[in-house]
């Protein structure tokens, strides 16, 4: 099945190469397994768990303790932001 992932700030370093889209290179359509999970896809993508702090599905907020199950579906768009800091 095929997903939408847009990894935001310096995430998209983890776009496989040659699928990036969008003005940023920050986006990919993604060919994944059917019922892959939200910590399936970071792991194909070699995303380390600790750099997804902000997680989105169709722009529904997807809270840690629920990525391992929470199977996403043909168009999903899955939307990650890292940690931030500032003052």
């Amino acid at each position: 099945m095929r997903i939408r992932i847009k990894l935001f700030a310096l995430l998209y370093k983890y776009i496989p190469e040659g699928t990036a889209t969008g003005p940023t290179g920050s986006e990919a359509d993604l060919d994944v397994a059917d019922g892959a999970t939200i910590s399936s896809v970071f792991d194909h993508l070699a995303l380390p768990n600790e750099f997804c702090h902000l997680v989105l599905v169709n722009g529904i907020f997807i809270p840690p303790s629920e990525r391992p199950g929470h199977a996403l579906v043909e168009g999903d768009h899955l939307a990650v932001w890292p940690p931030v800091a500032g003052g």
